[in-house]
């Protein structure tokens, strides 16, 4: 058989084949939407769409056709119209990202028609505007910093989304902070609520979720650290000193701390820096004494006393070693210093009665024989005090001062007749019922002068330590 006869029998039975319906040689034709390169899609949901001229195989479709971007290949559904497949992103389209709808392989039609084929089509959404970048930051990368009134700042090639950037920026051991926007929404500033701790490292993250306004995401994630460590002198205390108050200001008395402590006075703590607010709460005495701090400048505080020191009493005033600067480094160790106060107590330097010598000397027990008027039953007495009370203790003084009948029980009680102040430091009372004894059956009354806070005071703080008690042994008059 000749060559011809076979190719003519061959091209026979193709006629034949088609005429009755067995083999369709029409092309797929299909189109895409974007169809031109570096479209625009109108907004963030807006479908990639392909087209066909035929009912197809969608499953196959749909797996040859894929639609990625630098960051990876983008999830999103299917779904068809008649012959046109959609694709939507779920997550929306990112505006100024560049992406690609690729269909790569066989296609095949629902009536068994294949086609191979090759398309790349390049795409953006919303815009292709360029994206923004973090041109500079504040604190650079590394750098010693104060912790207090630290500022971070971000400055950007093109306005910012504040929600975006605000929740893409992440700042380690910083909670609660203040931002910022000035510069057309182009620089951020990060204000931290509260000083950061010293002596460590501080990093920050910017995701790249951060878009600028008109949605373009940066097109990387940027990151630094800073130390705050700038501050490297410790905290110490330099000198503490008593302070007398006047005017409205404390001042220096020029005393050693040590034996100068004078009642009504404060304590000076002086710093060799400014110091924080907890300096305040730093101070403690042993024994315990009751009081407040003030702060005297920025490296000096003063303790003022709720009432004076014990007399002749030692105490130990010590400052912790928690007590912060203002740039939140401690001072590592207590610092102590022991003082005794120049706070003397009150004496009674003689006791002149009626009738008696003068006592000059105390015993927790003292007995003393005065004359009493036969008449009247008058006896009186001065005090000599070895410090001097004010006008509003001296009333005091006299009220708190009780004579009263000791032995026997049947006594009379005795009144006060008459009182006056010779001087500051000297006290002349005159009192009557007293009924001299006799010999068979003595008579005593018994003179209390108490001591103790609560007792006599000067009105300067100064007190008796003990109570005064004398017995006195009314006599007749000699």
């Amino acid at each position: 058989m000749s060559r011809l006869r076979i190719k003519f029998m061959v091209f026979f039975c193709v006629l034949i084949a088609i005429s009755c319906g067995f083999i369709d040689l029409r092309p797929i034709g299909y189109s895409v939407e974007p169809g031109k390169t570096d479209s625009v899609l109108s907004d963030s949901y807006s479908p990639v769409i392909v087209k066909f001229d035929t009912d197809m195989d969608r499953k196959n479709v749909e797996g040859i056709i894929q639609v990625s971007s630098d960051a990876g290949v983008i999830n999103g559904d299917f779904s068809w119209k008649g012959n046109d497949l959609y694709f939507v992103p779920v997550q929306g389209w990112t505006a100024g990202t560049r992406y690609t709808l690729s269909l790569l392989g066989t296609i095949r039609s629902a009536d068994g028609r294949e086609l191979r084929v090759e398309r790349f089509v390049s795409f953006y959404a919303i815009n292709r505007n360029d994206p923004p970048v973090l041109e500079r930051h504040y604190p650079y990368n590394g750098e010693s910093v104060w912790t207090n009134n630290v500022v971070l700042e971000f400055h950007f090639s093109r306005s910012m989304d504040r929600l975006t950037t605000e929740s893409g920026l992440s700042v380690e051991g910083i909670g609660s902070r203040i931002f910022e926007w000035s510069d057309d929404d182009m620089s951020l500033k990060v204000i931290p609520d509260k000083a950061l701790v010293p002596w460590i490292s501080y990093r920050w993250n910017l995701r790249d979720s951060a878009k600028s306004s008109d949605g373009v995401p940066l097109p990387k994630a940027y990151s630094g650290y800073f130390t705050t460590d700038l501050d490297q002198t410790l905290p110490e205390v330099l000198r503490v000193y008593p302070v007398l108050y006047a005017d409205g200001h404390w001042f220096p008395t020029g005393a050693c701390i040590e034996t100068g402590l004078a009642s009504g006075q404060g304590i000076a703590v002086e710093f060799n820096k400014p110091m924080g607010d907890n300096v305040l709460r730093s101070l403690r005495f042993e024994p315990a004494l009751t009081g407040r701090t003030e702060f005297l400048s920025e490296n000096c505080i003063v303790y003022i006393f709720t009432r004076d020191p014990e007399p002749e009493s030692s105490y130990t005033l010590i400052v912790s070693a928690d007590t912060r600067d203002s740039e939140g480094l401690k001072m590592g160790s207590d610092y102590r210093i022991s003082f005794v106060p120049d706070i003397p107590f009150l004496y009674i330097l003689s006791f002149l009665a009626s009738g008696a010598s003068v006592m000059e000397k105390f015993s927790a027990a003292n007995l003393l024989r005065v004359s009493a008027d036969p008449g009247t039953g008058e006896t009186f007495f001065s005090l000599r005090f070895s410090l001097p009370f004010n006008p509003e203790e001296k009333k005091n003084t006299v009220q708190r001062i009780t004579l009263g009948s000791f032995f026997p029980r049947t006594l009379s009680p005795v009144t006060l007749k008459d009182v006056s102040w010779i001087s500051d430091d000297r006290l002349f009372m005159c009192w009557e019922g007293l009924k001299a004894g006799s010999s068979e059956e003595p008579h005593y009354y018994m003179l209390t002068i108490p001591g103790g806070r609560g007792g006599i005071n000067t009105g300067t703080g100064m007190y008796m330590k003990d109570d005064v008690v004398i017995y006195l042994e009314a006599v007749n008059e000699r």
